[in-house]
């Protein structure tokens, strides 16, 4: 069984080009946040690579800035340095691709705190002030994923914004920092952000440490399914899957994610022994892969001229709604592993090449009508 697919993309070797973000297409900025000149979290790097985020700076450089239902950046900081207090109003995912960092909670950041390491995933509430530190090397590295297309930007810590303006800095009440330092006073008429009102921060939820902890999703923790896709047992695919957030794509009616709550988007680790992958297939929603380790060759077409990428550490992949993708795992001697990003909060439907189809029915496997893996022979098909 397979569900109906939105029309064909155009993909050609120009838009594979586009839509592969290397990570030394990265481009940092130092001023992205009102917190930029404060002692302790003026050393900070923002990176905007799928949607702009939360940046507060007009100047930010995006490097794929269309919808995806969700946006994809990372934070870079040395050791030591801070990630002052504030508010998402959509998800916001920690993924820790290097290092260690110390998160923290809570209007004055005393409600409890947490360490996350590398291939640590950590989902931190809506509404809830929170930061982090880098207590690790210099070089660890922070990618996020937040929730929609339009974030709605960010409430600061009424000590963040008060601090701020003692070096110049203040933010409009549409989302855009000025710099009275750089700039001279602050033009007339233009409403400010104020900090939040007290009668507001009473009425935020409170976490507590064990509450939060069942946020993170550390690499012990992934509960690995090797039949989770319809080609586990075909030549060319046997790629494992790891729910973290929702139920993705997987096909496989015993797994489940370990956290569920909507994001807007949801959040996967794969990985496949050398040689393997996953066969060709497509999907309804909007895709992102960033690789972890080892190296990936990825292969889009719309029914005809494929175009073959290839995926090294911290790479990211964006694939279009309706595109067919195919993935391997071409590192001699190691097990590849990535993240996968998919669009919107409900289960992933995917679309299995009839070649695929063919394959795995051979080998006595079938999807059935709830797009789980069944047995062939007993999975009704009509003539």
């Amino acid at each position: 069984m397979t569900e109906a697919t939105t029309p064909l993309p155009t993909i050609d070797a120009a838009e594979v080009t586009r839509r592969t973000v290397r990570s030394n297409d990265f481009v940092s900025c130092a001023q992205a946040f009102i917190d930029c000149r404060t002692p302790g979290s003026d050393r900070k790097e923002n990176y905007s690579m799928i949607g702009r985020g939360v940046s507060q700076n007009a100047g930010q450089v995006v490097n794929l800035d269309e919808p995806h239902g969700f946006n994809i950046g990372a934070a870079a900081m040395p050791h030591g340095v801070i990630n002052s207090l504030h508010l998402h109003f959509t998800a916001e995912v920690f993924l820790c691709f290097r290092g260690e960092y110390r998160l923290r909670w809570g209007v004055d950041g005393q409600e409890g705190e947490l360490t996350i390491g590398e291939n640590d995933i950590a989902s931190v509430p809506t509404w809830i002030f929170r930061g982090f530190t880098n207590t690790g090397p210099d070089d660890g590295w922070l990618f996020t994923a937040l929730g929609m297309d339009d974030t709605g930007g960010i409430i600061w810590g009424p000590s963040v914004l008060r601090e701020a303006e003692g070096h110049g800095l203040y933010l409009t009440a549409d989302n855009e920092l000025i710099d009275t330092v750089a700039d001279g006073a602050l033009p007339e008429g233009v409403p400010l952000v104020e900090p939040i009102a007290e009668h507001h921060v009473a009425q935020l939820r409170r976490y507590t440490p064990e509450e939060m902890r069942r946020r993170i999703v550390a690499w012990d923790d992934l509960r690995w399914s090797s039949r989770a896709l319809l080609d586990h047992a075909l030549p060319g695919g046997g790629a494992e899957l790891a729910l973290v957030i929702g139920y993705g794509m997987t096909e496989d009616r015993d797994q489940e994610p370990l956290i569920h709550n909507p994001h807007g988007h949801n959040i996967a680790w794969l990985r496949a022994a050398p040689g393997k992958g996953v066969s060709r297939h497509r999907t309804n929603a909007s895709q992102v892969l960033m690789a972890k380790a080892g190296e990936w060759e990825v292969t889009l077409d719309s029914g005809s001229a494929p175009q073959t990428v290839r995926l090294g550490y911290r790479d990211l992949l964006s694939v279009p709604a309706g595109a067919w993708r195919t993935l391997r795992n071409v590192s001699s001697d190691v097990d590849a592993t990535l993240v996968v990003v998919n669009s919107g909060d409900g289960r992933v439907r995917l679309e299995w090449d009839e070649e695929v189809i063919k394959a795995a029915a051979d080998a006595g496997i079938a999807v059935d009508h709830n797009g789980y893996l069944a047995p062939y022979d007993l999975v009704p098909r009509h003539v």
